[in-house]
């Protein structure tokens, strides 16, 4: 992490305005998708669900890895187009328009995930006018129970997939569509899952409960997403999900079941968020009824995902010794401080009550693990702050930056040199 640290201090010397900007190391986002593929049974496929991060850069750097893209709209599908015209794509969504489903069949999804018997009717419907065969999976929304997670998108009343109750009746429908080829079931049912041996578990679940289907209504299955959910865990980042020993326990368990089907991830979060840092610089230290506060150049309007999920945030502070005013600098030791943004909301807060050895204005605050659900999840134009920068690492350090705003009056670290 030394050379983000020191390509911060770089930008801000070089800058008179306030740091702020999203940095990505490229070089491990790969090997870590690497590693990942490396160990993952052979009757298994892995896609990256690009929700958790759409950057051209990033798709481009997993295109090669991974086996394929898992999007929710039309725009993501183009996205994935612009970097890979053959990539493979599953598309999924409980709100997809009419004008996105006859997308995904003109950009030949590999699988289209059918959320509802009247979404089934419409994908029939436009398939037909297309004279297109179109891939689909059922998402089905299990009854449970299921294991603790942060999120529940099935096991409880929720708009996602399929009510288990409903899986003959969506079985029926679709094998009496000429335009339509099922392939299967799409089960994404928690979000942010940190223990391994539980998520393979629930594999399991999804496993017999697909194979019963098939055998009882005769499907062809060749297929069965079992979704993504697999977490960060931000609160420890030295305990994270036990990649191997999921994959070792996956191995014995497709060993004991033997599907005869392949299995396929959709993990957007586990990838890319080590590899994304948000650095923002401190402008103001402020104590206000016995607290103390960092006011950041920044905010939730860039990095939302500790505001949503109600969580501090992981971050180093990284010391910048300048400071170019006459008067003194404000600072705090050994103080608990909360880290808020610059947003007119006391709810743009980042870290709550966090304590620091030794923290500055001018100082530089790096938020770890932001390279999911951080900038692409946030509202970006509230209060029309200057975007940040982004920057992106690989090979030893080389490194290319881009300036949201091209029209701004400074340029790129890179423009510079």
């Amino acid at each position: 992490m030394n050379h983000i640290a020191d390509f911060i201090r770089t930008i801000q010397s070089q800058d008179t305005r306030p740091c702020c900007a999203y940095l990505y190391d490229l070089d491990h986002l790969r090997r870590h998708a690497r590693q990942a593929m490396q160990t993952l049974p052979p009757s298994c496929q892995l896609y990256y669900a690009i929700k958790a991060n759409s950057e051209a850069r990033i798709l481009k750097t997993l295109s090669p890895i991974v086996h394929g893209f898992e999007v929710a709209s039309g725009g993501e599908i183009e996205k994935v187009r612009a970097v890979d015209g053959d990539a493979p794509i599953m598309f999924g969504g409980p709100g997809k328009s009419d004008e996105e489903i006859v997308s995904a069949i003109r950009h030949r999804v590999k699988l289209l995930n059918v959320e509802s018997l009247h979404e089934l009717q419409r994908v029939k419907y436009y398939a037909a006018q297309i004279n297109a065969s179109v891939p689909i999976l059922l998402r089905v929304n299990l009854s449970g129970p299921l294991p603790a997670a942060k999120l529940h998108m099935a096991g409880a009343p929720t708009q996602f997939g399929i009510a288990e109750e409903d899986v003959p009746k969506a079985i029926a429908l679709a094998r009496q569509c000429d335009h339509v080829d099922l392939h299967g079931f799409h089960f994404h049912s928690i979000s942010n899952n940190l223990d391994a041996l539980q998520h393979v578990q629930l594999i399991r679940h999804y496993i017999t409960a697909s194979q019963a289907w098939a055998e009882t209504f005769g499907v062809d299955l060749r297929h069965l997403n079992v979704g993504g959910g697999i977490g960060i865990n931000y609160a420890h980042l030295n305990e994270q999900f036990d990649w191997q020993t999921f994959t070792f326990q996956l191995g014995s368990l497709i060993k004991e079941l033997r599907p005869d089907f392949t299995l396929l991830f959709e993990c957007g979060r586990y990838l890319s968020a080590a590899c994304g840092y948000y650095a923002a610089e401190v402008l103001d230290l402020k104590l206000t009824h016995g607290k103390w506060f960092a006011v950041l150049r920044g905010g939730s309007h860039h990095f939302r995902l500790p505001s949503s999920w109600q969580h501090s945030h992981p971050f180093r502070i990284v010391p910048v010794d300048d400071w170019r005013f006459p008067f003194p600098r404000p600072e705090v030791h050994g103080k608990d401080v909360t880290l808020a943004g610059e947003l007119c909301s006391p709810k743009d807060l980042l870290a709550r009550d966090v304590p620091v050895e030794r923290l500055r204005v001018g100082d530089i605050v790096l938020f770890l693990h932001a390279g999911a659900y951080g900038w692409h999840i946030s509202h970006h134009d509230f209060l029309s702050h200057p975007h940040p920068q982004m920057h992106y690492f690989q090979k030893e350090g080389e490194t290319q930056s881009r300036n949201r705003e091209p029209k701004a009056d400074h340029l790129s670290i890179q423009q510079r040199a």
